[in-house]
């Protein structure tokens, strides 16, 4: 039997728009309102509007939530300030990543851990199972938040515009409750597009009210709305993980090139999380002989690798393509890769992604294919 999938607070705001719609991990999302192209543009010239309501959102409490965290996911959760946020990961026992997350403190004894949509549940049940030996509670709190973000180098001032929130001190991967047009909200200043910008969470009855005054405030300075296809072409170009492609259950953080995420001394009780032995594994094989490298690919033509395809060298496969897409910055298709370490170093020559049979070339570059002037 097939279930329907689930509709955001934003749905009929969407459908209003014109919006082609898609199933997105259990979701009906926007894929996009217009033009994909112009919707990525302008979140690198001016800004965009997302509804990311399908993220899922867990909420952990308790006076060991900061133990609890720390044994339960790879980062040194006990060692972040209240109002800060941090980027980690949960990983099984032996290693494979479940999910790539960011954690904020919220309060003393609170936190809000935050799932990509296709995994909060797994997030969810494994939180919950691996919590029974902490005073700590973890609640599902998906139903209680819409999210919507503002991202491009207009949206500092459209969000200055709607609250009084000290943004100028708001940094990077840091959040703080405040007031956007009227709506209580946390604000944080985080993204997933390689731009300045704000994820504002806030209650689901309030989120169409925001979404007009965020869009009323910012159409003036060119902002528009911005669906999940731009989204994924700009943390392509921003060099940013996906789960699912350059993340799965099948690699380790080291496997991915990501083992600074993991924290191997902790400032809880314990440096023992679920994972360290294999991960402390994986880290000392990382070092002795690199695995696979994960590295950016430029085309030289005009064919667009997509994820799956084989990258080859001398006739020999030699890794594959993760993620692959037209690039509207670069103006050439782009593809994030594993590949061998000997063909993993930038300008590395006589690379090719299989392309249906032709070997189209393509040049390495390093990760990310653009970074935002700061």
């Amino acid at each position: 039997m097939s279930t329907a999938p689930r509709l955001t607070a934003l749905d009929a705001v969407h459908r209003a728009l014109g919006a082609t719609m898609t199933d997105f991990a259990g979701w009906d999302m926007p894929l996009r309102y217009a033009s994909e192209r112009d919707e990525h543009v302008a979140v690198r010239t001016k800004a965009g509007l997302f509804d990311l309501s399908h993220m899922g959102e867990i909420t952990v409490t308790g006076a060991e939530a900061a133990d609890f965290l720390n044994f339960s996911l790879v980062g040194n959760i006990g060692s972040v300030g209240v109002g800060r946020a941090r980027y980690t990961m949960i990983v099984a026992a032996d290693g494979g990543i479940l999910d790539d997350l960011i954690v904020y403190r919220l309060g003393e004894t609170e936190y809000m851990v935050v799932a990509n949509a296709s995994n909060a549940q797994t997030v969810l049940d494994v939180l919950s199972d691996r919590v029974t030996q902490f005073d700590a509670e973890v609640r599902d709190d998906r139903d209680a938040y819409a999210l919507l973000a503002v991202q491009g180098p207009e949206s500092a001032g459209i969000l200055k515009s709607l609250t009084d929130a000290d943004l100028d001190g708001l940094k990077y991967y840091a959040g703080l409750p405040g007031t956007v047009a009227g709506v209580p909200a946390l604000i944080a200043r985080t993204g997933y597009t390689g731009e300045d910008g704000f994820e504002l969470f806030v209650s689901p009855g309030d989120a169409e009210k925001l979404w007009g005054a965020l869009m009323k405030a910012g159409t003036p300075v060119g902002m528009v709305p911005a669906g999940l296809s731009c989204r994924d072409t700009l943390r392509l170009e921003a060099g940013m993980p996906l789960y699912g492609h350059e993340l799965t259950a099948a690699l380790t953080p080291f496997d991915a090139g990501l083992g600074r995420v993991v924290k191997f001394e902790k400032t809880s009780q314990s440096d023992t999380f679920v994972g360290r032995a294999a991960l402390a594994a994986a880290a000392e094989r990382a070092e002795a002989a690199p695995p696979r490298k994960l590295v950016g690919l430029v085309a030289e033509g005009r064919r667009v690798p997509r994820a799956g395809f084989s990258v080859v060298a001398d006739g020999k496969v030699i890794g594959e393509v993760t993620s692959g897409a037209p690039s509207p910055t670069l103006g050439k298709p782009i593809a994030i890769a594993y590949v061998d370490a000997a063909h993993a170093e930038p300008g590395t020559q006589g690379v090719g992604v299989d392309i249906r049979g032709t070997h189209e070339p393509y040049e390495v570059v390093a990760l990310p294919f653009y970074k935002r002037q700061k």
